[in-house]
């Protein structure tokens, strides 16, 4: 099995926990919607949950999506050059997401420490959002080395002028054959 395929079986697990995560969380918003018309109990501090559980759940989705790179593109200049330019704009793209989410884990890491140093918590039911924000941070954390290796993937193919094997991953992987001939 390749890098990229066991790259690419750990980010899709993450990523099912985080929809996981979102069905749960939907399921509760339909109770409490419910529960306000059926005269039930609600749920105490149900915006409280949701601060905490829907960053990881958004966050979780970043690596698979990086992997696979599903990100917008546009490929119009690539497709009129041939295979190497090809590779050579998509190893360009690769490292301008790089570096972006580079940054982005740089701001939540900042964000996170803000929240432990002023020991910030929800507003109703009083959760310290430090911890859930941990947890948020690291999975952007792995965004960088999952972002490096599609950049580097992307780099190897550019001088090989082949596809690199994380292409076989997207979504448009025919199409990419196809321009390889």
């Amino acid at each position: 099995m390749t890098t990229s395929a066991r790259l690419d079986r750990i980010t899709q697990k993450a990523a099912v926990i985080g929809f996981m995560g979102l069905v749960i969380m939907a399921l509760l918003i339909t109770w409490d919607g419910a529960a306000r018309y059926m005269w039930l109990p609600r749920i105490s501090g149900f915006s409280d949950y949701g601060e905490v559980v829907f960053p990881i759940v958004i966050a979780s989705c970043f690596p698979a999506g990086l992997l696979r790179q599903t990100n917008v593109t546009v490929r119009v200049f690539g497709n009129l050059g041939g295979p190497r330019v090809h590779a050579a704009l998509e190893t360009f793209g690769a490292v301008l997401t790089l570096a972006f989410f580079g940054l982005l884990t740089w701001q939540f890491i900042r964000l996170t420490g803000q929240f432990e140093a002023g020991g910030r918590t929800t507003r109703t039911i009083g959760v310290m959002l430090a911890p859930w924000w941990y947890v948020t941070t690291a999975i952007m954390a792995i965004c960088v080395p999952v972002q490096a290796f599609v950049a580097w993937s992307w780099l190897v193919a550019t001088v090989k002028g082949d596809l690199p094997d994380i292409a076989s991953l997207r979504d448009d992987a025919e199409e990419l054959m196809e321009l390889e001939g």
